[in-house]
């Protein structure tokens, strides 16, 4: 794999991609979730960077507990969900005592710990790393954007919005975020478009539809696609199953993985 030129944790890294979402609650760390899984399956070596310090909830999505976090001579070295070790994955909720337990930080300690995850966590060669934001434009966004450019180039930012206008109003602000940090938006996603019936796979408009393709029109920004609610989707991410390996025949599937090679076509052709 060619290196970085860059140095750091992150030399070997190809490209760096940020999921965003304006408000809470829209899907964003399921999203993140089933986008590495579909670019594992695609081939490429993943790494996901949960610093959701509200609700670090990819580990249990992964299935992957609440293993010991060990260190090497460069850092933290990534827990791997594969005997392959194609995914890997640093969640601050590896570091809580308690999974129960509230993070009630101020800023100056949140960002310093941000720091430290973005600099410490030894990933080695990934084509691509994740970074799970929290939801809006705090200040730990800032500290994820500043540490992360310190060692290497972010080639953008995934939006993630549901259909409702509530929900593609504060995604407007996050547009406005990362164009006066200069971070470039990749597309947006709308997500929960539709509810497919586990019956009759039929797909009903349960909530309004199209809210993020006319965000996208409106603000000149690329529309990725839509995802469904899908009973099957949520299953798997109960109990920690990879859904594309499970219903590689499901729309919902299909959309996904649309999602993730358009992705990997904007990165790789920036």
């Amino acid at each position: 794999m060619e290196q970085n030129n860059e140095g750091g944790n992150l030399a070997q890294v190809q490209h760096v991609v940020l999921i965003l979402s304006g408000k809470g609650g829209v899907g964003k760390s399921t999203l993140t979730t089933e986008l590495a899984l579909a670019l594992r399956h695609a081939g490429k070596k993943v790494g996901i960077l949960d610093v959701d310090l509200c609700g670090p909830s990819i580990p249990r999505m992964l299935s992957v507990g609440k293993p010991e976090v060990h260190q090497c001579d460069s850092g933290w070295v990534p827990v791997y969900t594969d005997a392959q070790k194609s995914l890997a994955l640093m969640s601050i909720g590896f570091l809580l005592e308690d999974p129960d337990e509230a993070v009630v930080w101020r800023g100056p300690k949140k960002t310093a710990l941000i720091g430290q995850f973005v600099s410490d966590v030894a990933w080695g060669e990934l084509d691509v790393l994740l970074v799970d934001t929290p939801p809006g434009t705090s200040d730990e966004h800032l500290a994820v954007l500043e540490n992360l450019k310190k060692q290497h180039k972010v080639d953008g930012a995934i939006l993630i919005t549901t259909p409702q206008a509530v929900s593609t109003g504060d995604v407007r602000r996050e547009i406005t975020f990362c164009k006066k940090t200069g971070l470039r938006i990749l597309g947006i996603v709308e997500n929960m478009s539709g509810f497919v019936c586990p019956h009759c796979s039929e797909c009903s408009n349960i909530f309004s539809k199209g809210g993020g393709e006319e965000l996208a029109k409106l603000t000149g920004s690329v529309y990725l696609g839509s995802v469904p609610l899908d009973p099957l989707l949520t299953t798997s991410i109960e109990e920690g199953k990879d859904f594309i390996q499970t219903f590689p025949d499901s729309a919902t599937f299909s959309a996904i993985n649309s999602i993730a090679q358009t992705l990997l076509t904007s990165i790789q052709n920036p």
